[in-house]
């Protein structure tokens, strides 16, 4: 009987030692998993997050603008840029504005002529917009809406736009500094 009593005993031991060892070896996975786990979980919600945030803030003119007031936008290279709101800062040439803009022919708003209150940037003097376009935008302040009158060139893209006057009601959001 003091045989099978130490055999018992024997059994015991080992069986609490294979459950010591399997603790000791969760709560090193643990140790190590779970800040890997969270890591991760951040790493997700901020790509969400981010591509959210883009989807939110594009263009029509592959730029990518904010219809913030008071903060900028993220440029085409990924810096981060503000623009400023003072209103004692004025339009010239070469600068980079956050306008939003509407744009009519015979009073009636066209497909394409609005950033629709997303914002885009603009360099004044890049021609990169309608002739006069940008032009009329100097001496304008942040926080200002300007009316400019464009006419489309009679080689325009879009032929139904093609040499008509149009208006767009422009809104300086700022000067990127």
């Amino acid at each position: 009987m003091k045989k099978e009593n130490r055999k018992m005993a024997q059994q015991r031991r080992a069986e609490e030692r294979r459950k010591k060892e399997f603790r000791r070896k969760l709560s090193k996975v643990l140790a190590i998993g779970i800040p890997i786990l969270v890591v991760i979980i951040l790493v997700v919600v901020l790509v969400v997050y981010s591509n959210k945030t883009s989807d939110n803030t594009g263009s029509s003119d592959n730029t990518t603008a904010s219809s913030s007031s008071d903060t900028g936008s993220t440029t085409d290279n990924g810096t981060e840029n503000s623009y400023s709101t003072d209103t004692s800062l004025t339009v010239e040439d070469g600068d980079t504005v956050n306008i939003d803009y509407v744009g009519t022919v015979d009073g009636v708003e066209f497909d394409g002529g609005s950033t629709e209150g997303m914002g885009t940037d603009l360099v004044i003097g890049s021609g990169s917009y309608i002739d006069d376009f940008e032009e009329q935008l100097i001496g304008a302040h942040p926080g200002e809406t300007v009316e400019v009158n464009v006419t489309f060139p009679d080689d325009y893209y879009s032929t139904d736009m093609a040499g008509k006057d149009a208006v767009f009601t422009v809104t300086i959001n700022g000067i990127y500094e």
